[in-house]
């Protein structure tokens, strides 16, 4: 079983910026990608951003040079640091990581799709 546990979310006014961070833990023996995604109340959930175990990012469009995705390996950990918010970022962050549970799974390149609770961010005066 995995968990991923994510803090940081929070109140900010129009401008401010908040950090939010995913911790994923137990059985994994390798993740391949993490991201966020996020859910604002009505609508369907959309990425935010995504980070290769390379490094290599992807942004939606919404947020580009406003928000940065990086993660720690040895930590098992994914950040985004969200700046110059808006309050159409206002909406529950949801953190994914695509993992290989065992060995066996990463010969194969089988990979398992792992979701966070959710932390609301909301953009307000």
């Amino acid at each position: 079983q995995v968990q991923l546990a994510e803090s940081g979310g929070g109140l900010v006014q129009p401008g401010g910026s908040l950090r939010l961070s995913c911790a994923a833990s137990g059985n994994i023996f390798r993740i391949n990608a993490m991201g966020w995604y996020r859910q604002a109340p009505g609508k369907q959930r959309e990425l935010v951003a995504t980070i290769t175990e390379g490094s290599k990012t992807n942004y939606a469009d919404s947020v580009k040079g406003r928000f940065t995705i990086s993660r720690d390996n040895a930590k098992n950990t994914v950040y985004l640091q969200m700046n110059s918010l808006k309050s159409e970022d206002t909406a529950v962050y949801h953190c994914n990581a695509e993992l290989y549970r065992d060995s066996l799974d990463y010969m194969l390149r089988r990979t398992s799709s792992s979701w966070g609770q959710g932390t609301q961010v909301t953009v307000s005066p």
